[in-house]
């Protein structure tokens, strides 16, 4: 009996045109976002176990940072990186995967401020937070300008296990 009802009322919405066909464009909206979503849970997961495998004792918000286009590139303590956000090839046209095993030196060029490249690789030796601008090439040689929040991750022992970098276009 209920169906009747809703039966008779929407045919009669139907009948009076309150009801248009509309195409499915949503779809291809819904299909980058879901896309993004799951390149994000991935670069995520990722993080995640890195940080369980070397028990990091810090805590990073990696979902915001990979949301609004930052890039998150990690080392290991002698410092080859060991990760790279997806959206890294966006930044500078590496696949996350080229870049993995190398230093983050392969990013710099004749550009390259060497005062600042100094400055840089003293707060690693240090063991200090940086944040800092850098000229850096793109894999077709072109050069942008890079900013770069970078930390030293220490474990539960208080040994640094990785660097952390959250890195973006400067303006």
């Amino acid at each position: 009996m209920e169906f009747k009802v809703y039966d008779a009322a929407f045919a009669k919405q139907h009948e009076n045109g309150a009801i248009k066909a509309m195409p499915l464009v949503s779809w291809d909206i819904y299909s980058q976002y879901f896309l993004q979503t799951n390149v994000l849970l991935h670069d995520v997961n990722s993080l995640h176990q890195i940080a369980n495998k070397n028990q990091w004792k810090s805590v990073w918000d990696y979902k915001e940072s990979l949301q609004d286009e930052t890039v998150i590139v990690v080392t290991d303590a002698q410092l080859k990186i060991v990760f790279a956000s997806k959206n890294i090839k966006k930044m500078n046209g590496y696949e996350a995967k080229e870049v993995v095993g190398n230093s983050p030196k392969m990013f710099q060029g004749a550009k390259t401020d060497l005062q600042v490249s100094n400055e840089i690789r003293k707060a690693i030796l240090n063991k200090v937070p940086f944040e800092k601008n850098v000229i850096n090439y793109c894999k077709d040689g072109s050069v942008y300008n890079c900013h770069i929040k970078g930390f030293p991750i220490f474990n539960h022992k208080g040994e640094v296990t990785n660097f952390i970098a959250f890195e973006k276009i400067a303006a």
